[in-house]
């Protein structure tokens, strides 16, 4: 399991935004994700003016709080953001009083500093190995041996981090926009057993993850235009993006065929909630019939019950995921039909900071009640 963390820049021409490192104004929320599950775990909305290295221990706390207990093992990455003194002792500590128990493997970006690079640029050429190539950048990395600056203050019981180091160059030898030749990175890690260029692999796939989650909150879910100058507002603005993308994560993995679990917002407005299809009242049903060209509502083409507040029967736009009775190849033409059982459903609590894992266990289990399915097969 993996937790990502990363902050975002929200450009507002507000009165009240504030200046950003990059110049303009706006705000700099910072939210942390699983990886894995496409679900975001905790968020937190700041101004623009507000450093990406204040307090990111506080949004990762909250992260590895939401998970369920069922996570055995446990991983994190960050850019240079998260090079933090209270969060790297943090997720060196095994025993941390307020996380989970045991070890969280870790690789950060590191923040460049004169000695890091006095180090870096000392090293001997054998030590350089390749790790990535494009058209016109080399890529090369290697271990910094013998370079433990924070030896002095990590915590008891905990060993040495690895540092990696990472350098490019023009293929053909030309200089950087900066007039030098190189340019040189790091990564540090409590990993020792990975080959580095794997390792810088894996850190690098954050750009997929929680980068792309940035990308599809600000241009697909609306969190990119902020509605007012008031700093709750647009707080609770970002938290309904957020809590928007959860339920679509939860409506894919849960409800949806796979291939669907990349799929994007607007993908899904166009081939799945702008559906056209029309209603048809049968033997005192309700029945909404759907398209049957290919690829409409995820590939699924049949009929499908639709359960206004009246009626006692619900049905579904997609291949029954939810329900074990569901279709199968080959199978007759008959309605397959689940029992309803008496009782009224209650959504499961939702414990503070969690809110987004709440969500997906809340429309999991909405999914998953007892209902009557009516699906043409």
């Amino acid at each position: 399991m993996t937790v990502a963390l990363d902050a975002t820049i929200i450009e507002s021409s507000k009165r009240e935004a504030q200046p950003t490192y990059q110049g303009g104004s706006g705000y700099q929320p910072m939210l942390a994700l699983w990886a894995e599950m496409n679900l975001v775990l905790a968020d937190e909305f700041h101004d623009g003016n507000v450093p990406t290295q204040k307090e990111p221990l506080r949004v990762a706390r909250r992260a590895f709080q939401a998970l369920p207990p069922t996570v055995g093992e446990y991983y994190f990455r960050g850019d240079s953001a998260c090079w933090e003194k209270q969060l790297l002792n943090w997720l060196r500590d095994e025993q941390r009083a307020d996380g989970p128990k045991g070890p969280i493997t870790f690789d950060i970006s590191v923040r460049m500093t004169p000695n890091l690079k006095k180090h870096m640029v000392r090293l001997g050429e054998s030590l350089w190995k390749p790790y990535r190539e494009d058209a016109g950048m080399v890529s090369e990395c290697a271990d910094l041996l013998k370079y433990w600056p924070e030896d002095e203050e990590r915590p008891e019981g905990t060993g040495p981090l690895r540092y990696i180091a990472i350098r490019m160059r023009k293929r053909q030898g030309e200089l950087l926009a900066d007039g030098s030749e190189m340019k040189y990175f790091a990564v540090g890690s409590n990993q020792w057993d990975r080959d580095a260029a794997r390792l810088l692999e894996w850190q690098r796939e954050k750009a997929g993850t929680i980068e792309a989650l940035h990308d599809v909150l600000k241009n697909e879910l609306a969190a990119g235009v902020m509605p007012c100058g008031r700093f709750g507002a647009n707080a609770a603005w970002l938290r309904l993006a957020v809590i928007t993308h959860t339920v679509l994560t939860a409506l894919k993995r849960l409800a949806m065929p796979e291939k669907w679990l990349t799929g994007r917002p607007k993908r899904m407005r166009f081939q799945v909630f702008c559906l056209p299809g029309k209603l048809v009242s049968h033997a005192r049903q309700t029945w909404l019939r759907v398209s049957e060209a290919e690829g409409t509502v995820g590939g699924v083409d049949r009929d499908v019950a639709v359960a206004p507040d009246s009626v006692t029967h619900v049905g579904f736009l997609t291949d029954g995921l939810w329900n074990r009775e569901s279709h199968k190849p080959g199978g007759s033409r008959e309605p397959r039909t689940v029992p309803i059982r008496s009782g009224t459903w209650k959504a499961p609590p939702i414990e503070t900071g969690s809110l987004s894992w709440g969500m997906f266990q809340l429309i999991r289990q909405f999914a998953l009640r007892p209902a009557k399915f009516y699906i043409d097969c």
